[in-house]
């Protein structure tokens, strides 16, 4: 998510399409975690395609799009607690429709319906070395999950994301003795990538998504770890991406970057790996400094170094756990370091999101501050799944 360029990504998986298609109950099949999990995505057809400029109107888009297949909102973190203790945390939403809108057929049963909800929720405690991850699957009836628009909120079961002002939203999600609860402030506005919010990911037409972020969000609250509370604060971001796109044949995965720094200058930058080891040319970024001003960074004008890898003892993959970040033209240099080795989501799909440290310089002045970093396909190869 993620994240960006994720187009299909693991809400391809189809909670039994079935069940939600024919508006069967869950005691018609049986429990939900007993339910096989099919990585097969229902057809694009008649899905609009993103092949060109959108026409934002807010609030309205912070909410859903079900004329497009995909959309996800994205959030993490970095927080530390009032006696310095650290912890990242990722809660994601997931939508995928299995038919397009106008397509939408009415049903008896009060469980048909044609989306479904993934959710992936994640803590990383830094000072136990500790990482928990917890995955969802809901239909959208009857209520169970969804997105709405005005005033905006997104939820799974108990995991929801809710706006409680005009730039204040309510965060909170428990899973297993694990809890987050946040109040988060947007303190920058929102951040359009790509040409006015139009990211395009490959060459085809429609291979494309749109895409705006929240990359400030000032976050309070708490961490609850097996009936420990922790209050904290810190920085969270927030993106909001919808398409209905897959990646291209060659393309096998990605490596997706989001840096806050201590100058209110934030980074976003993504590259698609490619079949033959080589970078999409259509990988791209967003440099956002510390008065809003947007700079869009193509291929060309970004170089990213792996100084280092870990291998995963749960999915056996090597994921780069070292980077260097240089943008020559405006004289950034960074390196990117995980607080911890093991944050690895091993859910349906295996892949690696976790918070990571920054240091460097910008110019002559050193600037620092944390992020967060995905990594996907490393644990099986994305090309040909969506």
């Amino acid at each position: 998510m993620k994240r960006i360029l994720s187009i299909g990504i693991i809400i391809a998986i189809v909670f039994i399409g079935l069940i939600i298609v024919n508006g069967n109950s869950p005691s018609d099949v049986g429990d939900a975690s007993f339910v096989k999990l099919e990585m097969e995505s229902p057809s694009e057809s008649g899905f609009m395609r993103a092949d060109g400029p959108y026409p934002w109107v807010f609030p309205d888009d912070f909410g859903p799009h079900p004329d497009y297949q995909t959309e996800w909102w994205y959030y993490t973190g970095n927080l530390i607690s009032e006696d310095g203790r650290r912890f990242g945390y990722q809660l994601t939403f997931f939508r995928r429709g299995l038919s397009p809108a106008e397509d939408i057929i009415e049903r008896e049963s009060r469980w048909g319906g044609n989306q479904v909800y993934m959710g992936h929720f994640a803590i990383s405690d830094i000072a136990d070395n500790a990482h928990f991850s917890f995955e969802k699957f809901s239909r959208s009836a009857p209520g169970l999950a969804g997105s709405d628009s005005n005033p905006f909120q997104v939820w799974l079961e108990n995991w929801q994301v809710s706006q409680i002002s005009d730039d204040e939203w309510q965060m909170v999600a428990a899973q297993e003795g694990i809890k987050i609860e946040l109040k988060l402030k947007d303190e920058k506005g929102l951040i359009f990538h790509g040409d006015a919010g139009y990211s395009q990911k490959g060459v085809d037409r429609g291979n494309a998504s749109y895409y705006f972020s929240q990359t400030r969000l000032k976050s309070a609250g708490t961490i609850e770890i097996a009936g420990t509370e922790y209050d904290v604060s810190g920085l969270s971001w927030m993106d909001h991406e919808f398409s209905t796109s897959a990646l291209s044949e060659d393309q096998i995965g990605w490596d997706w970057f989001s840096i806050q720094l201590n100058d209110d200058m934030e980074l976003m930058l993504f590259q698609i790996r490619r079949s033959d080891g080589s970078v999409d040319p259509f990988s791209s970024g967003t440099l956002i400094d510390a008065d809003g001003e947007v700079i869009h960074i193509d291929r060309s004008q970004f170089e990213i170094d792996v100084l280092d890898t870990w291998q995963s003892p749960h999915s056996g993959a090597v994921y780069p756990s070292s980077w260097q970040i240089r943008i020559p033209g405006i004289g950034l240099n960074l390196d990117l370091q995980p607080y911890m080795a093991d944050q690895e989501l091993n859910l349906s799909y295996a892949y690696w999101e976790g918070a990571v440290e920054a240091t460097g310089r910008l110019g002559e002045q050193a600037v620092f501050g944390s992020g967060y970093v995905e990594l996907t396909g490393y644990a099986r190869s994305m090309e040909g799944e969506f």
